[in-house]
């Protein structure tokens, strides 16, 4: 059986070189038909060119921050407490307003 949690320092220890999120559940831990979670902290103050998208959807939660996402071609603010989702085919990227204040962000992947 699949161990069905992670502790801080695993998810830590497991985090792709050069990359901004922290994958917490994912198959690894049990999660099924592509479900998972973690964080990204995002100190871009613009936005990627070439956002993400998905074939399902993603749901996010800021836990920190103030910063601006872009869902295709909608634009908007957003701080600590707000949430948002990505439907699936939406390509999405989000921005910090300070540098040295990044935008920390909950996201999970509902799985189809």
């Amino acid at each position: 059986m699949k161990k069905p949690y992670i502790t801080l320092e695993e998810a830590l220890a497991a985090r792709e070189e050069g990359r901004r999120s922290v994958k917490f559940l994912t198959e690894a831990n049990g999660c099924i038909n592509g479900c998972c979670s973690g964080v990204t902290i995002c100190s871009e103050t613009e936005f990627n060119p070439e956002p993400g998208f998905h074939d399902d959807q993603e749901g996010f939660f800021v836990l920190e921050g103030n910063g601006f996402v872009r869902l295709d071609n909608e634009e908007f603010e957003v701080k600590a407490g707000d949430s948002f989702i990505a439907l699936p085919g939406v390509r999405h990227t989000m921005k910090t307003v300070d540098s040295e204040k990044p935008l920390k962000v909950f996201w999970f992947h509902s799985g189809i």
